[in-house]
């Protein structure tokens, strides 16, 4: 009887569940919302709107503060959000994929966005550009037979199927189809650039690969609608049958209704999927502005004649760790992105509101229908005095203890198997050798040691990859090699290799024989307490020291008095520094410290003056350029 009544309570809570279950599902599918390309118009919910978005990283900006960019950009009127997504920011080591550690939980990223009240835009390349390591792609794919980058070439297809798969098993229930914010999913990126840069490759071959891509979006299951992204002259090569085509950088706004008519059976929607409140910014070069009044001014045309927009950027972020990417101008030149990704956006590096973003928020406030909620508060910025640095240790001596890699040539960073950071390169002179030394294939930045001796330096950011050299009888020579950042833009995508890649030559004589490489990729904070203490002058050099907070906040470090290197606090890489500036601060989100002790750990590699401390301060410093 007891067995009776317990299968009885069983059998009425399940029922229960069941009634409450259902219901819940029709009120879902009641409240579900729609969106859909209609009549030459975006329609959501079944009435036509005009796309007000806002790009953001998920990969560039700290988890924690997701939200608070979030309702930054709700506060400045838009209703939508659109990011990138980075493949080698997911699949770490081949065949090794990472969807949920801190900044890579891209699905609570996607959540978040729904919780704030936006809309999503997906951009999942496979390429990026965006200034990223690679436009996105592992560094690996460079290295495996047969495979042809950003081509109808069937490794490179297979291999861009498993990322999109992937990443449609972590986005597919996301979509608004499904019930989630995601509305819009862009195929390829760019591509009309890239195919007018290699016209060695025909057309036809060109078109069939973005097709591809546009098929392996749809086989994955993105059922939402697909457009493309390209400047208004590049359609041509670069708009996809069957999805949307929109105009990057379009100013002209009947040009833009033009082309897009053009591609798109003669009507619209017309939407700039890039608007640019900012722009990039290289190491080496004047941090590029942008003026408040021109974007405000355009984007009051794009309001009145119901042209939807994407901010790029509407807030940037910062390049963390070795992700920033490189453009060029020649054929060995290279121009390697900034640790910040600032772009001189409305929000700023650290997410305040600036004069553009209060400019455009009025604007937007005046122009849409919908509620514009207030400006969220600052995340609290806090100045640390002094960080004191109480110990050091020799990087030479530390690689040199290591096992070696050994070849008759310099072997590249692929041929060692390390995507980025650092690789030494010696060898060993049993005679005497002097005169110029060229390096042809350097790639990127280099110091030159003869005997422990720093005697200059070489890089592809001022073009010089040769030195004079004076190698003794029984003579070692040193060469430490930056990966800076693969090229994310242009032509030279799939050529580009780092370390050194072509032949070492001394006095017109190409050195051969006895190449040992020590790597070093930095995936860590090395322990410098495990260390024997050192500090060589001009030696690259390991700092390390702790200090302690009552208060944590955000700040920015300040490395104006050193050289060339990289941060680490509590194990966490902030990014590279470099005293040519323009940027002479590091961002450290206060979500990276904690109350008591954090650690810091600084590698320079110029090292031409004894370090002792750092410096905390509350405001950044992106513009000062020393030549």
């Amino acid at each position: 009887m007891k067995h009776l009544k317990c299968l009885a309570l069983a059998t009425m809570l399940l029922l229960t569940a069941t009634t409450a279950e259902a219901k819940q599902n029709k009120q879902t599918k009641t409240t579900r919302n729609t969106f859909a390309i209609t009549d030459g118009q975006f329609v959501y919910n079944g009435k036509p709107m005009q796309l007000h978005s806002g790009e953001m990283h998920y990969a560039r900006v700290p988890a924690p503060y997701w939200r608070h960019r979030m309702k930054m950009m709700k506060a400045m009127g838009l209703n939508a959000v659109a990011t990138y997504v980075f493949w080698n920011y997911h699949e770490t080591e081949p065949g090794k994929w990472d969807w949920k550690t801190g900044n890579r939980n891209l699905r609570q990223f996607v959540k978040t966005a729904a919780e704030e009240g936006m809309l999503v835009i997906l951009r999942p390349g496979p390429y990026c550009c965006a200034e990223w390591d690679f436009g996105g792609y592992p560094w690996w794919l460079s290295k495996a037979k047969g495979l042809v980058i950003r081509a109808d070439n069937q490794p490179f297809l297979d291999s861009c199927r498993v990322y999109i798969n992937q990443l449609a098993s972590q986005m597919r229930d996301l979509q608004i189809t499904k019930g989630g914010p995601i509305i819009m999913v862009q195929a390829e990126n760019e591509f009309g650039s890239y195919v007018a840069q290699r016209k060695d490759v025909p057309l036809e071959s060109h078109r069939a690969y973005s097709a591809k891509i546009k098929q392996q979006l749809i086989d994955a299951g993105f059922d939402v609608p697909l457009f493309t992204s390209d400047g208004s002259w590049l359609f041509k090569g670069g708009t996809i049958e069957g999805a949307l085509p929109t105009a990057n950088g379009e100013n002209d706004i009947e040009k833009l209704k033009k082309v897009v008519n053009e591609y798109n059976g003669g009507k619209g929607p017309y939407m700039v999927a890039e608007f640019y409140p900012g722009w990039l910014s290289h190491w080496a070069e004047p941090f590029p502005q942008v003026s408040t009044e021109s974007i405000v001014k355009q984007t009051a045309k794009y309001l009145e004649n119901g042209v939807s927009f994407n901010y790029y950027m509407v807030h940037g972020g910062t390049n963390f760790g070795f992700t920033s990417g490189a453009n060029y101008t020649t054929a060995t030149n290279l121009q390697p992105d900034l640790t910040s990704y600032d772009y001189d956006a409305p929000i700023s590096e650290a997410g305040w509101n600036t004069p553009k973003y209060d400019a455009l928020r009025a604007l937007m406030i005046k122009n849409v229908k919908y509620n514009v909620p207030p400006v969220p508060q600052r995340i609290p910025v806090i100045a640390i005095p002094n960080i004191k640095l109480s110990k050091s240790a020799d990087v030479l001596n530390l690689l040199t203890k290591g096992k070696a890699v050994e070849n008759d040539t310099p072997l590249t960073f692929e041929d060692l198997n390390q995507g980025h950071g650092y690789v030494l390169y010696r060898r060993h002179f049993n005679q005497p050798i002097s005169g110029t030394m060229k390096i042809a294939g350097l790639a990127d930045y280099a110091l030159v040691y003869v005997n422990g001796q720093k005697v200059g330096e070489l890089d592809r950011v001022s073009d010089v990859d040769s030195i004079e050299i004076n190698m003794p009888f029984n003579g070692v020579l040193d060469i430490l090699v930056e990966n800076m950042g693969r090229i994310n833009y242009g032509a030279r995508i799939p050529q580009s290799i780092k370390g050194i890649n072509g032949p070492v030559v001394i006095d017109g004589n190409e050195i051969t024989g006895n190449w040992q490489m020590y790597k070093l990729p930095m995936n860590e904070a090395p322990d410098v307490n495990a260390l024997p203490t050192a500090n060589n002058k001009g030696l690259p050099t390991l700092y390390s020291g702790t200090f302690s907070l009552d208060t944590t906040g955000d700040t920015f470090l300040n490395m104006e008095t050193w050289g060339k290197g990289i941060v680490f606090i509590n194990g966490f890489n902030l990014g590279r520094y470099w005293k040519r500036g323009p940027q002479q601060t590091l961002y450290l989100p206060g979500c990276f410290l904690k109350k008591g002790e954090n650690k810091i750990v600084v590698f320079e590699q110029q090292n031409d003056t004894q370090q002792t401390s750092v410096i905390g301060q509350t405001t950044p410093i992106l513009d000062k350029l020393v030549k």
